[in-house]
């Protein structure tokens, strides 16, 4: 099959008239009216405007707010930490996302976050901060991005707004120095909608294959839900992309080859790897890559526990306890779990978007303004029905991915209401009304922790109502300056909110496997973090050391709560029986008995940290439990307080 790839034709010369805007060629392809010539990189630099300026101003604001103290958190998440240390030490780890480079074990999401993080820490060195320095790039990445996406579409004063508000959103101020795979999703979902803009300008196939390739690679960092922008995507090429009806669906057809094939080839090349040969997958019951992918990942995250989402329920990103994100349902992402961590700016964002599509829905079909709110608009819905619906365990966190569309729209959104007002005269009072109802929300917000920052929510209803007061006398007085110091103060009012959030989460870094921003009851009474701890044990990491010998694993522990810390501390292969919280059935009694009596183990710890998780390995876990204690001798070791060690060796 042959797809045509379409160029922009040159327009009239500087004499002709300008096109009626909405005509179209011989060929179906739409004209657009000429607009002002896009300055180059070089010329930038050499001689920055004003709003570039302000735009470097903003980058270089996000820069420094996502690697301020960035080692704070320590080793964040110990069991992503330990996959990047041990990527760090094998390449083989690094290409399947083991949790130790003795290759037992993968961890539970596809590797493209660890391979990014593992990299770093191949050049700089392992560290918490050669970790998390990657993560924090992303997220400066991803403001740039929305900046130029947003100020393509509604203009630089919208595409500052916008990026300032994705900048200190507070889920993204924590999962920006963070070491969960959400980082690099983000920035490849903001970037694929960049290549995607450029495809509606100018209707190149190749562009659009850009998209959907970035859109591949996300699945390779985050599985299923990298697809929850697709929709949003599909569509608004669909309706709004140049060229001919039959050639839009026919480069939508090779987009969604390009998709697959970059999402596909890593998949398949460990579908069809030798499991003896592999590490086992993590979170499946039959160690399997398509069961991870449909149901732990898959399945699993929209219904709860499914048949084929193994037996790691309730790792760090699981579905077996939906707790973590508050209950399902529709007002799910302004609950006490989510509210403080996405919701902030969301009333001003919705009313933008409404606005938005009124105002364009005269405009011709290619119209890049409407393109915009049928763009993020659909983004943030889709984000926000399947996050609110989900079944399975929902962390907060996750949220970070509905950050940028609800940034980018409350951005576009002012503006918006701000037009409408002037379109139509008894609308005036949109604009001033949205501003206040925004910061009412952000005060509800801040009420639900009462001891925070208690003098901010009269600041915030007192700037609001100040606001609304200057854009009413403003507009009715035709008075600019009037107009301006209003927009100042609604930015600086509705941005407040959610600053102190984001700045409290750089200044008190959580760690563990669950995680939220802002002050500790923010989020379900879990702000900071929950799960295993990355604090080695460094008595028992020492003897072990000194005691391996020719064993090719320093020992073996029951779940990645145990076993995170030694791998990170040593960077020697370690057992993690079951995974993430020894619920995954490896290995069994055999294969344990085979791994001591072929010298390959020597030592196992027995601890209260993932002794045999709810999963399908419990019963494994236990059989290999009770052997141990019926075969193995205890070990003291002088300092340590892991529990209770094992010599093995005797078994053997």
């Amino acid at each position: 099959m042959t797809i045509i790839e379409t160029r922009p034709v040159a327009g009239p010369p500087p004499t002709a008239p300008a096109p009626r805007r909405g005509a179209e060629r011989a060929d179906g392809r739409p004209v657009e009216p000429a607009g002002p010539r896009e300055r180059s990189f070089r010329e930038g630099v050499r001689h920055p405007s004003r709003p570039g300026v302000i735009t470097a101003a903003i980058g270089l604001l996000t820069f420094g707010l996502y690697t301020w103290n960035l080692s704070a958190g320590g080793y964040a998440n110990g069991y992503y930490a330990a996959a990047v240390k041990s990527a760090s030490v094998s390449w083989k780890a690094l290409f399947f996302g083991s949790i130790d480079p003795g290759n037992f074990i993968t961890v539970d999401k596809p590797p493209a976050a660890m391979w990014l993080m593992g990299l770093s820490a191949r050049i700089f060195g392992f560290s918490s901060w050669s970790m998390l320095l990657p993560e924090a790039l992303c997220g400066v990445g991803s403001v740039l991005l929305l900046h130029r996406v947003v100020r393509k579409w509604a203009g630089d004063s919208a595409a500052h707004l916008a990026a300032l508000a994705l900048a200190v959103t507070p889920v993204a101020a924590l999962m920006f120095r963070f070491n969960n795979p959400d980082a690099l999703l983000t920035l490849l979902c903001v970037a694929a909608a960049a290549a995607l803009w450029s495809a509606l300008e100018s209707g190149r196939t190749r562009m659009l294959l850009l998209s959907a390739a970035l859109i591949g690679l996300a699945f390779d960092t985050k599985m299923l839900q990298a697809f929850l922008v697709l929709p949003a995507f599909i569509a608004v090429y669909l309706w709004a992309g140049q060229p001919r009806l039959r050639v839009r669906l026919l480069q939508l057809l090779a987009a969604a080859g390009a998709v697959v094939a970059a999402a596909g080839w890593w998949v398949a090349i460990v579908a069809l790897w030798p499991a003896s040969s592999r590490p086992y997958i993590g979170s499946t019951s039959d160690n399997s890559i398509v069961s991870l992918i449909t149901g732990y990942n898959g399945l699993g995250r929209l219904f709860g526990n499914t048949a084929g989402n193994g037996g790691g329920n309730g790792g760090p990103g699981g579905s077996g306890n939906v707790g973590f994100g508050g209950s399902p349902g529709w007002l799910r992402v302004f609950g006490t779990a989510l509210g403080g961590q996405v919701s902030w700016l969301i009333p001003l964002a919705a009313a933008g978007l409404v606005s938005g599509l009124w105002l364009t829905r005269k405009a011709p079909r290619t119209d890049r303004t409407r393109a915009g709110w049928i763009l993020f608009g659909g983004w943030a819905v889709v984000c926000t029905l399947v996050f609110s619906l989900s079944k399975g365990t929902f962390h907060p966190y996750y949220a970070v991915q509905l950050a940028p569309a609800v940034a980018a729209l409350a951005g576009a959104g002012g503006l918006a209401l701000w037009k409408l007002g002037r379109t139509h005269r008894f609308m005036t009072w949109a604009l001033p009304a949205t501003i206040v109802a925004t910061a009412a929300w952000s005060v509800t917000l801040l009420g639900r922790t009462s001891s925070f920052a208690s003098w901010l929510p009269p600041l915030i209803g007192g700037g609001a109502a100040l606001s609304a007061v200057g854009f009413v006398f403003g507009t009715r007085l035709r008075h600019r300056t009037v107009v301006l110091v209003a927009a100042g103060l609604a930015a600086v009012t509705l941005l407040a909110g959610p600053t102190a959030y984001a700045l409290t989460t750089v200044a008190h870094p959580g760690s563990g496997s669950i995680v939220a921003a802002g002050p500790s009851s923010s989020a379900g009474g879990f702000g900071g973090g929950l799960g295993g701890t990355s604090t080695a044990d460094t008595a028992l990491v020492s003897y072990l050391e000194a005691h391996q010998g020719t064993a090719k694993y320093l020992v073996a522990t029951f779940g990645s709560m145990s076993s995170d810390s030694i791998i990170i501390a040593s960077g020697r292969p370690v057992v993690t029986i079951g995974g993430f919280n020894g619920g995954d059935p490896t290995p069994t009694l055999a294969q344990f008995e085979k791994l001591v009596s072929s010298g390959q183990l020597r030592y196992i710890l027995i601890s209260g940290n993932g002794g045999g998780g709810p999963g399908g390995g419990q019963s494994t876990s236990s059989a290999i439990t009770s052997w141990v204690t019926t075969n193995g001798q205890t070990v003291t070791v002088s300092g340590s307080t892991s529990g209770t060690l094992y010599d093995l060796s005797g078994a053997a």
